[in-house]
């Protein structure tokens, strides 16, 4: 069959295909909040952290999470093998962006000395990992998931300087977040028989809301220490909207005002 048609893809999640929409195959993980979750978090970052973004070039700021969201939406909707494809490689090339961009200088390869040979070195590694990608297209979620134990001991590592309470407490329910969300995909994955039986196969798109949830706290963080690194002369601090004593909270930084240089 054609790459764009119907079921093509080589993945299947544990949903029912069609059985509430003629045209949209997997409804829950297509229409309903796990992918609306992604197009309301984007604009809400960059709203919120908008004091940083004036401060700091970041390039398309939020607009690969916001894509991821969208190529999802295609892939459940179509389950073809060219949404496949592509609701992965967003969240490769979201990873390669961020990575290229907010990865320390102090974590660099000792052959990498300068942040634009650490772009080049990115943008090589994305092109292969891209190239790789179509080989197996069935291991990529599970290559993209593996990163994140990479990004999770970046943290520990940042956290064993910060003696900051908000950020450690902030970076604890980040992680809580990640582990729902990915305890969700394996359980979809690997218990969709026993999900089916009892009529509820919908984690996938629990795993769309968590990890959701999970980069709203992960955002916050690498911002915080972006601005330790490349803006020293700022003082970071975490905030949280709409008040710190709702129980729901957004979190954002906010720079305080430049130290007096001698």
């Amino acid at each position: 069959p054609s790459i764009f048609s119907y079921q093509s893809a080589e993945v299947d999640w544990c949903e029912g295909n069609f059985e509430r929409s003629a045209v949209i195959a997997e409804y829950y993980n297509t229409v309903s909040i796990s992918n609306v979750s992604f197009f309301i978090l984007s604009p809400a970052l960059l709203y919120l952290n908008r004091q940083y973004c004036q401060h700091r070039a970041v390039p398309m700021y939020f607009l690969p999470l916001f894509l991821a969201g969208v190529f999802s939406m295609y892939f459940h909707m179509t389950l073809s093998y060219v949404g496949q494809l592509l609701d992965e490689l967003s969240i490769l090339w979201s990873l390669a962006v961020a990575y290229s961009f907010w990865y320390p200088q102090p974590y660099f390869p000792r052959c990498i000395k300068t942040r634009k040979h650490f772009f080049w070195l990115t943008g090589i590694t994305t092109v292969i990992s891209t190239l790789m990608s179509f080989i197996k297209p069935t291991l990529n979620a599970y290559a993209l998931n593996c990163i994140a134990f990479h990004l999770l001991y970046l943290t520990w590592r940042e956290l064993k300087k910060c003696n900051d309470k908000r950020v450690h407490r902030m970076a604890a329910v980040m992680v809580m977040w990640w582990v729902l969300a990915i305890s969700s995909w394996i359980s979809d994955r690997w218990l969709c028989w026993l999900w089916q039986a009892v009529n509820f196969p919908y984690f996938h798109s629990f795993w769309h809301v968590l990890i959701a949830l999970s980069l709203l706290y992960c955002f916050p963080l690498v911002i915080y220490f972006d601005v330790c690194y490349e803006m020293p002369w700022f003082k970071p601090k975490l905030e949280y909207w709409p008040s710190d004593s709702w129980p729901v909270v957004v979190p954002y930084v906010t720079l305080q005002e430049p130290h007096k240089q001698c």
